[in-house]
Order: C-alpha cells, then structure tokens, then sequence
C-alpha cells in the first residue's frame, strides 16, 4: 500500500473498551489504596492513611464497593466478548500461541544483542497477553476470596467443620498475597511497559484515544501492520 494512503492513527480500543479500562484501573486503585490501609489500620504509619479515607469502618465500605464494581464491570465484559464475535469483530489476537513462546525467546536474545531484529510481534505481544489474562486469575483468587471475607455468615456453611480452624485465614492470606502481586506487577511490568517507555513517556495516550500512530504501530507491532495494510496473515 502507498504510504500517502496510510492513516496517520488506527484504532486500537473502542470507546466501550476504554471506559471497562477506567473503571478497571480506578476501582484496582482504590481497592488497593484501602486494602492495604485497612490490613495494618492500627499501625503506625498506616493509622494516618486509613482516617484519610474516613477511618476503617468507611474505608471497608469503599473497599467493598469497588470490588463489587469491579466484579460487575468484568462481567460486562464477558458479554462485550461475546457480542464481538457476534458481530463478526472478535479476532483472537489475545489468545497464547506457541508463537508467543518463540516471540519471547527472539525478545530475550534481542536484548542481549543476540539478534538483530525484535520479534514479528502481532496485535498484541505476549507480554500483553500475559497482562490481559492475569485479570482472570486475579479475579478468581482475590475476587472470590474479598467475597468469602466480606460476606464470611452467608459463605460460612459452604465449609466442613473441620476446616474453621484454619479457612478464614488461609482466605485472608490469598486475598492478601495475591493483591500484593497484582499491586508488584501493575506498578513494575505493566505500567513501565505501557506508559514509560522512552517513546512513550510521559504517558501513552492509548487509554484515552485508543489510537496509535501508524509508525509506533509499524515499529512494536509489525505483523498487525502488515496484517492491516499489507498481507492478510491473521496475527
């Protein structure tokens, strides 16, 4: 295709897409601002932080309110999903594929200077995949653990006996520990590899246009430039 015909941007999130990633973002935020105020609430300095959010009583209630916000907005997403491959719009960019595992290997050998070129990444590289499908274990862990602890009398008969000793903490601990990782992984992999980047940074304006120039997408994600505006080789 002649270069005077490309477009200067191409959408990458529809504007449905965009908002289910605010919202997303913002009740993570919360969740993990109050949770962690709350798990050391009476330990200095940990007090100061929790009377910012009205004390433990009120920082629980928003604590609860956006994890069932999450909760519903990760649901609707199930349905955006199954709407697009309605509509003949769902492409399977996202799944893994053993090509992801060659992707990963050329990146490695790409940095240590072993290779020339970075790998033919596609829509979206496995990284990002990684990124996008640890929601769903997220959600599995500290979801249905946060709705064991916030409802522990109506959960409550759904355990023997014989575990009542030990369930309501082993609950707390996954809840916990799995929300320390998200926390480690947003702020470390994710956030660095999508808004501080040195052709980025600042910040990738991407979560609020859902567009990328068309040279940034050319440069990270060549096989979708091709797959767009060259040969059809899904990717």
């Amino acid at each position: 295709m002649n270069n005077s015909a490309l477009p200067s941007e191409v959408e990458r999130f529809d504007l449905s897409a965009r908002i289910q990633h605010i919202i997303l973002f913002t009740t993570f935020l919360l969740l993990s601002f109050t949770g962690w105020g709350l798990k050391y609430a009476y330990r200095d300095p940990a007090t100061a932080w929790i009377s910012f959010w009205g004390g433990a009583k009120m920082a629980g209630i928003i604590h609860r309110v956006a994890g069932i916000t999450m909760l519903l907005v990760f649901t609707y997403h199930q349905f955006y999903l199954v709407n697009a491959a309605r509509k003949g719009g769902l492409r399977l960019t996202l799944v893994p594929m053993p090509k992801d595992i060659i992707d990963l290997v050329q990146n490695f050998m790409y940095f240590l200077g072993l290779r020339k070129e970075p790998p033919y990444f596609g829509k979206f590289t496995y990284m990002q995949k990684f990124d996008y499908w640890a929601v769903y274990w997220g959600m599995l862990i500290i979801g249905v653990s946060g709705f064991f602890l916030a409802f522990p009398v109506t959960v409550s008969p759904l355990f023997p006996s014989f575990t009542l000793p030990w369930i309501w903490d082993a609950i707390g601990a996954m809840h916990s520990d799995e929300a320390l990782l998200a926390v480690v992984f947003i702020l470390i992999a994710h956030f660095y590899g999508e808004h501080l980047r040195s052709d980025v940074f600042p910040m990738n304006w991407l979560w609020l246009t859902g567009k990328m120039p068309i040279d940034q997408l050319k440069h990270h994600h060549p096989a979708e430039y091709d797959y767009l505006f060259g040969e059809k080789k899904d990717k």
